[in-house]
């Protein structure tokens, strides 16, 4: 009965420790993809600032991200109030300071 008892506490701190290392683990990746969010942000702040504006396409070139990526990175920048839309749909749309 002790080993029983003994054997369902290891099988139990080890299901626990391997929670907690998987846990560490996301929250490591979580952090390092804000970080990059938030450097590839600063890389289309920096090229409107240089340019004058940037379209959806210049933006997945600048940082290498999708389409549907590139629209919510320009999406938030201009939340933020750091940049204006230009144009509703389409081709000519672009973003600016102003």
């Amino acid at each position: 009965m002790n080993y029983f008892i003994l054997i369902i506490v290891a099988v139990a701190g080890i299901a626990l420790g391997m929670y907690i290392a998987r846990r560490n683990a996301n929250a490591g990746f979580i952090a390092k993809q804000m970080e990059q969010k938030t450097e590839n942000k600063q890389k289309i702040f920096a090229f409107v600032q240089e340019h004058g504006k940037i379209q959806n396409n210049d933006v997945e070139k600048l940082v290498g991200v999708s389409n549907a990526t590139a629209e919510r990175y320009l999406d938030e920048l201009e939340k933020e109030g750091k940049l204006t839309q230009h144009g509703t749909i389409g081709q000519g749309v672009f973003y600016s300071r102003e």
